[in-house]
């Protein structure tokens, strides 16, 4: 069985972060796991607080993986801190594992900041380098890039200036705009192309950038080529939203097992 790695913040309510990445992994028939790096207390309304773990616990996790089982992919979400990012460029650079996705957590859904400000130079310098795919959305791309982004020209100008920082690609999702289409733009430096699909009007998409990022990795686990992962996880995400859970009062979560859920019901 291939094998996943999530380097990301622990969501207490289960629709987001670490909790969000393992059930993708397993969706996809893809054997999960975990480093915790902050521990996030938050439900579908609010963040109520986090802590960043300790470097040397960090450390630790990744060591403990690499020792015994390794990688077919990481997934790197939410590093709140300058000191979190060093941490993480320090063990990736120590074990280089083969695929990399990276999704810059900024903020959570109802805009609470889950990532220091000052860290997002840190974030530039040490861990976007080393990714091989990077996943902003469109407010994650502004502060990369420096400048706003009103359509799909500056998306696509914010795509190669992320692109110039280092990394290998760049998948600027379309989920925060405002037509009717949610279109996510991937650049690997020689070519754009556009996955597109129907925006779905609902409040119940807590943990999509962590699902979609995650569906990534999992595919490139599993030795899709980077175009044909990107499109699958689109098709993933888009039915997880369709089918989402209303749990909660707020923005509840996507629906990660639609498609298992859907198949044990015809199978009898």
């Amino acid at each position: 069985m291939k094998t996943a790695l999530s380097i990301a913040g622990s969501d207490c309510s289960g629709g987001a972060g670490i909790q969000a990445d393992i059930k993708t992994f397993s969706a996809h028939g893809v054997f999960g796991m975990s480093v915790i790096v902050s521990v996030v207390a938050e439900n579908t309304c609010r963040v109520l607080g986090w802590d960043a773990v300790r470097p040397p616990l960090i450390r630790a996790q990744i060591d403990a993986i690499y020792e015994d089982i390794g990688t077919d992919a990481v997934k790197i979400g939410m590093l709140p801190d300058t000191v979190t990012m060093e941490t993480v460029a320090e063990k990736l650079a120590e074990y280089t594992p083969r695929c990399i996705v990276l999704d810059p957590v900024m903020y959570a859904k109802n805009g609470a900041a889950l990532m220091e400000r000052d860290a997002i130079d840190a974030l530039k310098r040490t861990v976007i380098p080393r990714a091989d795919l990077v996943t902003p959305n469109i407010p994650e791309a502004e502060e990369l890039a420096g400048f706003a982004i009103g359509g799909p020209a500056d998306a696509r100008r914010a795509a190669e200036k992320i692109l110039a920082l280092g990394c290998g690609a760049v998948l600027v999702k379309g989920g925060h705009g405002g037509t009717e289409a949610a279109e996510d733009l991937l650049f690997d430096g020689s070519n754009f192309r556009a996955f597109s699909a129907p925006r779905i009007h609902t409040r119940n998409t807590h943990g999509t950038g962590c699902t979609l990022s995650s569906a990534i990795a999992a595919n490139l686990a599993l030795a899709l080529p980077l175009e044909e992962a990107v499109e699958k996880a689109k098709a993933y995400v888009t039915a997880a939203i369709a089918h989402a859970l209303d749990i909660g009062k707020g923005h509840g979560p996507t629906n990660h097992f639609y498609a298992l859920y859907e198949a044990a019901e015809k199978a009898g």
